[in-house]
């Protein structure tokens, strides 16, 4: 039996979850830590948390596994271009989201801590910075690598 289409399938949906729960992530995020109401942070910090877990991770480990036999079935070369610039693009987004999820922690952390104070520390606003700078690069890296999966081979002369 050809597992090609369910591969596809798969791989689609895996690629699907990371870009909508990435964005939407970064859509409530934004708007939690725009609105400075220090409860909804600490619900959105606790809900970001655990939409990495529920969602985020198995759907990397998924693109993962897919896009490794896809590419086996398809016939492309591990070193071809293509294949170098889709790891590459792959290994950078999770360059970027592993800080991300450490940095989602400690936000979750602050959020919690300042229920008690009712305002947001220094740190907090220098973690979301940072959550920033790296979400940005990681999620424009996501658009590239849909880029590449629908125009493969890479088009170079």
């Amino acid at each position: 039996m050809d597992n090609y289409l369910l591969l596809k399938l798969l791989h689609i949906l895996g690629a699907t979850v990371l870009a909508g729960t990435g964005s939407g992530i970064a859509f409530f995020m934004f708007m939690a830590h725009r609105s400075g109401n220090v409860q909804a942070l600490a619900v959105t910090t606790r809900h970001v948390v655990l939409a990495d877990w529920l969602f985020t991770a198995p759907a990397v480990v998924l693109q993962l596994g897919t896009g490794l036999l896809l590419t086996r079935r398809l016939g492309f070369s591990l070193t071809s271009p293509w294949f170098l610039s889709v790891l590459g693009l792959f290994v950078f987004i999770g360059l970027c989201w592993l800080p991300v999820v450490a940095i989602q922690y400690r936000l979750r952390q602050l959020a919690n801590e300042a229920l008690d104070t009712g305002e947001l520390s220094a740190d907090f606003h220098h973690q979301m910075r940072w959550w920033t700078a790296l979400g940005i690069p990681a999620f424009a890296a996501i658009l590239l690598l849909f880029w590449l999966m629908v125009f493969k081979p890479l088009p170079l002369v």
